[in-house]
């Protein structure tokens, strides 16, 4: 991801979990339909081009997507069909062969641009654990998005040269905003740092820790930050993130390195000493503590897992 602003939080989550979107399939369907979806190992994202459907998140009451509405759907079966009454049928039999244009029933009444946002297989719950299980964006919760759109539709119909990489950046930008209408909810109150980037007093602490990780916060500073009491923004940070301050800083930390350690060779004692700890020891102790492994077992267990 492009982080422009240091104190850019929800840009510095979503490049370390390594978030990629990735085009691939338009998806049509006319008459009477109905596809039911196992739940997705990574984050499902879909924009609705044309007509209307029902969301059936499983064991919840349908939802209805219309045109230029955005579903996101992470780590949850759902059933997406033209009336709830039909039976539906199993994806598995429907996206075969790897085709990138997908048609059931007769005719294309609704039409589905989807994708996919692939994160870090070890790291990826930093953002499904943030999200409800199923969030619908309706096309007037963010104006950006339905110009994103008309731009994806007319490079899927392109033959020019890198339509298809277009395709997944200009993807990548509609999943970014329908994160901001997610968060510009004030109903988006599902607990851990999303929750804490929409909550007006704990944003600033939350920016000023991924803007300076090694730094050693105090929960005094960052209660200054936010404008609060000690108490009052510890209270507050515990019921809204699910962790202290110090207990957030520390795993941030932790989650900095174990990608480090995942994705090259750089020396143990650099890492430490980039992320605010002056002695090896005490790096590998929080890092134990923290992911049950020290930073060299850790290292080894993930690229033999990569191999």
């Amino acid at each position: 991801m492009i982080v422009q602003n240091a104190q850019d939080a929800l840009s510095d989550v979503l490049s370390a979990i390594d978030a990629r979107a990735l085009f691939s399939v338009r998806f049509a369907a006319g008459g009477p339909w109905s596809v039911a979806f196992p739940p997705p190992s990574y984050v499902k994202f879909n924009a609705v081009r044309h007509g209307g459907a029902w969301v059936i998140p499983e064991g919840e009451a349908p939802m209805r997507i219309e045109a230029g509405d955005c579903l996101v759907v992470s780590g949850k079966a759902f059933t997406l069909c033209s009336d709830p009454r039909v039976k539906p049928v199993p994806a598995r039999d429907v996206f075969i062969g790897g085709s990138l244009d997908v048609m059931v029933g007769d005719g294309r009444d609704f039409v589905l641009l989807g994708g996919s946002v692939n994160l870090d297989t070890v790291d990826g719950t930093l953002l499904t654990d943030a999200l409800p299980p199923v969030v619908v964006i309706a096309r007037e919760e963010a104006g950006p998005i339905a110009w994103l759109l008309e731009q994806l539709d007319a490079e899927w119909n392109s033959t020019a040269p890198g339509s298809r990489i277009a395709c997944n950046d200009l993807l990548r930008l509609i999943f970014i905003h329908v994160l901001r209408a997610y968060l510009a909810r004030e109903t988006s109150r599902h607990p851990g740092w999303l929750a804490g980037l929409t909550d007006r007093r704990l944003a600033p602490a939350l920016r000023a820790i991924h803007a300076d990780p090694a730094r050693r916060w105090t929960v005094d500073e960052l209660a200054g930050i936010a404008g609060q009491s000690r108490s009052a923004f510890a209270e507050r940070f515990r019921e809204t993130v699910g962790a202290s301050p110090i207990d957030y800083l520390a795993a941030w930390r932790m989650r900095l390195a174990a990608a480090r350690l995942r994705r090259g060779d750089e020396p143990l004692p650099r890492i430490a000493q980039s992320l605010g700890y002056a002695s090896d020891s005490a790096f590998a102790a929080t890092f134990r503590r923290v992911l049950g492994h020290s930073p060299a077992r850790y290292r080894s267990l993930h690229r033999g897992a990569a191999a």
